[in-house]
């Protein structure tokens, strides 16, 4: 009945918020920590300016979860991510939210998917700030600074928005939740037909 539901929702605008609070599971098996733990405890950094947070974020480097702490998904808390200088994409953008925050932006921290060709390339997290300017999407991961901060109407068909935590640490959840359900289940669907089609 839900997969049945799913495929018949619209979902016109992915980037929607809606005020639902999702559960921690929806960001990863990693989530461990409510997001508020993320904003305690002493930082050994100091940033004045976002190019302060890109240039501390450009000095480390990226290693999955598996190679760094043999498991398939850990979300560091920011005070470990300074002593290491190393981790995945949520290790990259939960520290750069909490310095933004602590710089007084308007920053959320989203979890969801990369898009390539339309298509679910892979989990992914990052960041949202939003001043008067407009709304622009802050890649932490990226590997120089131009290619850090966009235009959210630049980039949005390149990334599927589904889970969100604000500068107060609550939770809540995009569309792009429900649109992201219809493609996996698409993907399912077009792998069961093409599994019993094959000789």
């Amino acid at each position: 009945m839900y997969r049945l539901l799913l495929r018949t929702i619209s979902v016109p605008d992915p980037w929607e918020r809606l005020e639902l609070e999702s559960p921690l599971t929806s960001y990863g098996s990693g989530a461990r920590l409510d997001f508020w733990k993320y904003l305690e405890g002493d930082s050994t950094v100091t940033v004045t300016s976002l190019d302060d947070v890109c240039a501390w974020l450009l000095g480390c480097t990226y290693v999955g979860d598996e190679a760094l702490f043999h498991e398939p998904d850990f979300w560091q808390h920011p005070n470990t991510f300074e002593r290491l200088r190393a981790g995945d994409c949520e290790d990259f953008a939960i520290w750069a939210w909490r310095k933004l925050v602590e710089l007084g932006y308007d920053a959320d921290l989203v979890a969801g998917y990369c898009l390539k060709n339309g298509a679910l390339a892979g989990r992914h997290v990052w960041v949202l700030l939003r001043e008067n300017a407009g709304v622009s999407l802050f890649e932490p991961v990226a590997r120089a600074r131009d290619h850090m901060l966009h235009p959210l109407s630049e980039v949005r068909d390149r990334y599927l928005p589904e889970f969100g935590v604000d500068r107060h640490a609550k939770r809540f959840t995009f569309d792009g939740a429900l649109l992201a359900q219809k493609m996996i289940l698409a993907n399912e669907r077009e792998a069961r037909e093409q599994a019993v089609g094959a000789p």
